[in-house]
């Protein structure tokens, strides 16, 4: 397994990372399996495992917890904070009330004494980022977290974290985790630029865009999905919208390109995805341990100019192949009465 370094951290890291929202109630059920997954992965060499305190409402990290015992001092553990994790209003979000609380029940559950790396999962509107960069860095301090990131931050939002840093005496984001592929490259064009201007480390995630680039949606038919897609994601299998239409199209064209070169489309797209050199660390979510057997492999494969050069013309650099993918709209664009004076 190939290493780097994470960011500016001096933290090592595996080029391939598990990340395990798939196990528990959202995928693999079997706990013993899901147990067994991430312990393959280990003796593989995968030392980055990302979980959050949302996947499958907290089950996932209890999942991770009981597969570290005895092996927690090789893995470097990520989790994150923000979406709701019950009817309780202040149950979510970026709050200082809402980490201090987040961040005792993540450690419970992963039964460890510290996190390595405490990502912000998404921004959040209602909180100055000041108040949210200020409670991480005293958990730092503490010594709870280790390093702090965040995810699906714009980049405007990466430089002011980092302004913030400098001018309040806060501790920066030392990583940013955004989705990235083949058909969600929308992160090149600032993103991860901003990311290396600052040595932020990255660790992107849905390589596969969402299963899209492991080959099983083809035309012809309905898409078969299971609940996690179609119920949780449908609008990234909607094929009334156009972009997913395309998705049919470009997954066709990849085929041919994986028949020409020999390299399977799930190698392709996840040696895509490593060849971009702002990113440290690809999140892979495999739901069995066949799953993860076919990535790992993927680990090794380096892309030619040339084929490299195909992939651009089918999916331009700094493009989203479906815009409506997106996992993150800023208020100001999802809520007309914020871009609209008053009549």
């Amino acid at each position: 397994m190939r290493t780097t370094t994470l960011g500016h951290t001096g933290i090592k890291v595996s080029r391939i990372a598990l990340g395990t929202m798939m196990l528990g109630a959202w995928g693999q059920r079997d706990h013993a399996e899901a147990q067994r997954l991430i312990h393959e992965a280990l003796d593989a060499g995968v030392n980055l495992i990302d979980t959050a305190d949302m996947y499958s409402a907290g089950e996932c990290e209890r999942i991770v917890g009981k597969a570290l015992r005895g092996r927690r001092d090789e893995v470097v553990l990520a989790t994150k904070v923000h979406f709701p994790m019950g009817d309780d209003p202040n149950r979510r979000g970026n709050s200082r009330r809402w980490i201090r609380r987040a961040v005792e029940e993540s450690l419970r559950r992963l039964d460890t004494d510290r996190i390595d790396l405490y990502q912000v999962h998404r921004p959040d509107p209602d909180t100055d980022l000041d108040e949210t960069l200020s409670v991480m860095s005293d958990l730092v301090r503490e010594g709870k977290i280790m390093a702090i990131g965040s995810s699906d931050f714009p980049a405007e939002q990466l430089v002011e974290a980092r302004w913030l840093a400098e001018r309040r005496g806060h501790i920066p984001f030392h990583t940013e985790q955004p989705p990235y592929s083949i058909f969600m490259r929308g992160v090149e064009r600032a993103v991860l630029p901003t990311a290396q201007r600052y040595g932020v480390g990255v660790l992107t995630w849905s390589p596969l865009a969402s299963g899209w680039l492991c080959g099983r949606y083809r035309g012809g038919g309905p898409l078969e999905l299971n609940d996690f897609r179609s119920n949780l994601i449908p609008h990234k299998f909607d094929l009334a919208l156009p972009g997913n239409v395309r998705k049919l199209q470009v997954v066709e064209e990849l085929l041919k390109l994986t028949a020409e070169t020999g390299i399977p489309l799930t190698h392709l797209a996840l040696a895509f995805v490593l060849n971009h050199p702002a990113v440290d660390s690809a999140i892979i979510g495999p739901r069995t341990r066949e799953q993860l057997a076919d990535l790992l492999a993927a680990g090794t494969v380096d892309l030619e100019e040339a084929v490299l050069g195909r992939i651009d013309e089918l999916v331009p650099p700094g493009t989203d192949l479906n815009p409506s993918d997106a996992d993150y709209t800023p208020p100001h664009l999802a809520d007309a009465a914020l871009r609209r004076r008053p009549a």
